[in-house]
């Protein structure tokens, strides 16, 4: 969320809305990725896996993900999964509406199959492109969506370009330099992110950041960020880092957003990662950014994350006696 859309968000909270809605819009992907915390089994917190949900198609899936956005009214949303591409018929009739409606979407896929041309011409969307690495790791870890494929079905888009950094990565000297040297490259490429791996709850994994591995990658992408002007890493995300929320409760990301899974009546709490984060760390670049907005003191004094939370209050006393009219919503709001 930009600077510029505070003041919006700060509207929908004061009507009881969370101006931010993650929406899983399918539980189907063709990749197996080793840590994919979507297919984690507690990723839902309720005993049922993704892949044993009800997973919607076709009309269904456009007017039950239009009654969602309707409903809940937020200014961005968040198309994860799955694998959004394998939707690629319902986006294609989705992805106009949001623009007309003037909501900010961001789409986070693979490039596993061809990405519409015709999308380029949305100004509403946000493509962000997963990418695990260099090629050698890449490919092994993700799979059809191989480097190859990437680079057939980005041609003609502007993009940005996700990384979440591992252990392996930091062990590597020059690894993320020569990672963001190929990838800055690429004229499709208008941006890339880094956030830090999030491991769950008694997680014992190749993959997991020490302490020290945590400084070592926040200096390295510091290095990073000075050698390559694509790569979006400002001293306030690079502090989030180094000191994550410690509890949902804290994280302003986790309470500005709703979560849906892919039946579109099942919540993913506390925050799009589900199941049980280490919330102390956390790296996850919307979390360390709205962190820092959230930090920012109006008049020098009171910080922006307390105003939230008043409001907060406020708004959700003042929605308490709303009833959605939709089964599904009311599920949701529940």
């Amino acid at each position: 969320m930009k600077k510029t859309a505070v003041l919006p968000a700060w509207g929908r909270v004061l009507r009881g809305r969370t101006p931010l809605l993650s929406l899983e819009i399918t539980k189907e992907c063709p990749l197996r990725c080793p840590g994919c915390y979507a297919y984690q089994p507690e990723h839902l917190n309720n005993g049922v896996a993704l892949r044993q949900l009800r997973d919607l198609r076709g009309r269904e899936l456009v007017d039950g993900v239009l009654a969602v956005v309707r409903h809940f009214r937020p200014i961005h949303v968040s198309i994860v999964g799955g694998e959004p591409l394998v939707r690629y018929r319902e986006l294609d009739e989705l992805l106009p509406k949001f623009d007309s409606m003037g909501i900010e979407v961001q789409l986070v896929t693979s490039a596993v199959r061809p990405i519409p041309a015709h999308w380029a011409a949305l100004k509403c969307l946000h493509l962000v492109v997963s990418i695990d690495g260099l090629q050698p790791e890449h490919d092994r870890r993700r799979a059809p969506a191989t480097y190859e494929r990437i680079l057939k079905h980005i041609a003609g888009h502007s993009l940005i370009v996700h990384c979440t950094v591992t252990r392996q990565q930091v062990a590597r000297d020059g690894y993320l330099h020569e990672f963001a040297a190929f990838w800055s490259a690429r004229p499709e490429v208008r941006k890339i992110w880094f956030s830090l791996y999030t491991p769950q709850e008694g997680e014992v994994s190749e993959e997991r950041l020490t302490p020290d591995d945590r400084l070592a990658a926040v200096r390295q992408l510091a290095a990073v960020r000075t050698a390559f002007p694509k790569v979006y890493m400002p001293d306030v995300v690079l502090r989030g880092y180094l000191d994550a929320p410690k509890t949902p409760a804290d994280c302003m990301f986790a309470k500005l957003t709703t979560c849906v899974s892919a039946d579109l009546s099942t919540l993913v709490t506390p925050c799009q990662l589900g199941g049980k984060p280490v919330c102390s760390e956390c790296g996850c670049i919307a979390s360390a950014g709205l962190a820092a907005i959230g930090n920012f003191r109006i008049a020098g004094v009171v910080p922006v994350s307390r105003i939230f939370d008043w409001s907060m209050t406020l708004g959700r006393r003042l929605a308490s006696g709303n009833t959605p009219g939709n089964s599904r919503v009311q599920a949701l709001a529940g």
